[in-house]
């Protein structure tokens, strides 16, 4: 549990989102804040449960994650691959 504009949220725990679709509160580890990270489309279904849409998602995925610098966590792309999971 940790504070967040005045809140008390989870860390690391995926949530319905306000803005996006998901969202997921992350503790920064270079200054020690909590940063929110929005990510997917409202308007899309996932059907996570369809093995081919999982392994198209997750090969276009990969290599966006790999561009990824710094810390992985804070990146929505992180975030989409562990929510497929």
């Amino acid at each position: 549990m940790a504070k967040y504009r005045g809140r008390t949220v989870k860390l690391n725990k995926i949530q319905r989102g306000d803005v996006k679709k998901f969202k997921v509160f992350v503790r920064d580890k270079s200054s020690g804040k909590i940063k929110k990270v929005n990510f997917g489309s409202k308007t899309m279904s996932i059907k996570k449960h369809i093995p081919a849409r999982k392994r198209s998602f997750m090969a276009r995925m990969g290599g966006v994650l790999k561009k990824v610098k710094g810390q992985k966590n804070l990146s929505p792309a992180y975030w989409s691959i562990r929510s497929w999971r």
